[in-house]
C-alpha cells in the first residue's frame, strides 16, 4: 500500500470512530492551557487536572503568577513530576509572557518557544488547541503510534515524525489528527501491550501485520 493511501484510510477510520477528539487537560483560557501543558510533561493529564484547580485559584493570570515565589509555586505543584524545574519554568514563563507579550499568549509557534518551559511540542499544542493552527505536536504517544502503524518510517526524532505526518495529513485535519493519535496511543495502542484485539485498524497496521507474520513463521 502506498503511503498516501495508508494515510487516507487511517484518516477515514478516525473520522468515523473518533469524530470528536480533544485534549483531556482542563482549562478555561490560553494561559491556563499553557500552564497545564507545561505541567503535563512526563506526567498524566489526570494528575495535572488534580493540581490546576487550586493553582488557578491562587494564580488566575500570568500577571498574578509572575508575582509568585518559587516556593509558593512548588507547594502547589509538588505532586507532579519534576516540580522544581516546572516551578522555575512556570515563573519564568509568566515573567516573559507579561514583559514581552503583555500577558497575552501568542498564537505563533516560534514566539511561543521564547517562553521558558515551552519547547516545540508545547508550542504546537497551544497553537493547535487554542488557535486551531495546523501544528502537530509529537509527544511519546504520537511518536510511538505513528511508527507502529507505519505512518512514519525510520523517524528518530519528534521533528522528523512531525514532518512526515504533516506531509500527508490535510492541513485542516492536523489539529484533530494530533488528538486522534494521542488518544489512540493512550487507550488502545498502549506502550507495553497494545490492545490489538480491540483496535479497528489492524488490517492497516504495520506492527500488527508483522506480528501475524511472526506468529505464522513460529508455528
Amino acid at each position: 500500500m502506498q503511503q498516501k493511501q495508508l494515510f487516507e484510510e487511517i484518516i477515514e477510520y478516525f473520522k468515523v470512530a473518533m469524530p470528536v477528539a480533544e485534549t483531556e487537560l482542563h482549562y478555561g483560557s490560553p494561559y491556563e492551557l499553557l500552564v497545564a501543558v507545561i505541567l503535563s510533561a512526563q506526567c498524566t493529564d489526570k494528575r495535572v487536572n488534580m493540581i490546576t484547580p487550586v493553582f488557578f485559584k491562587k494564580f488566575a493570570t500570568a500577571e498574578e503568577l509572575e508575582k509568585g515565589t518559587l516556593e509558593e509555586i512548588y507547594e502547589l505543584i509538588k505532586s507532579c513530576s519534576y516540580p522544581n524545574n516546572k516551578a522555575k519554568n512556570l515563573l519564568g514563563m509568566a515573567q516573559t509572557l507579561v514583559s514581552e507579550f503583555k500577558g497575552i499568549v501568542p498564537d505563533d509557534v516560534d514566539l511561543l518557544q521564547k517562553l521558558p518551559g515551552v519547547g516545540r511540542k508545547t508550542a504546537n499544542v497551544i497553537a493547535s488547541v487554542v488557535f486551531n493552527k495546523p501544528a502537530l505536536a509529537v509527544d511519546t504517544h504520537v511518536f510511538r503510534v505513528a511508527a507502529r502503524i507505519g505512518l512514519t518510517k525510520n523517524s528518530k526524532t519528534p521533528l522528523e515524525t512531525e514532518k512526515q505526518l504533516v506531509k500527508y495529513i490535510p492541513e485542516d485535519l492536523i489539529p484533530l489528527a494530533h488528538h486522534w493519535l494521542i488518544l489512540h496511543g493512550r487507550y488502545v495502542c498502549i506502550a507495553r501491550k497494545p490492545k490489538c484485539i480491540s483496535c479497528g485498524i489492524t488490517k492497516l497496521c504495520k506492527y500488527y501485520q508483522s506480528s501475524l507474520i511472526g506468529k505464522e513463521q513460529s508455528k
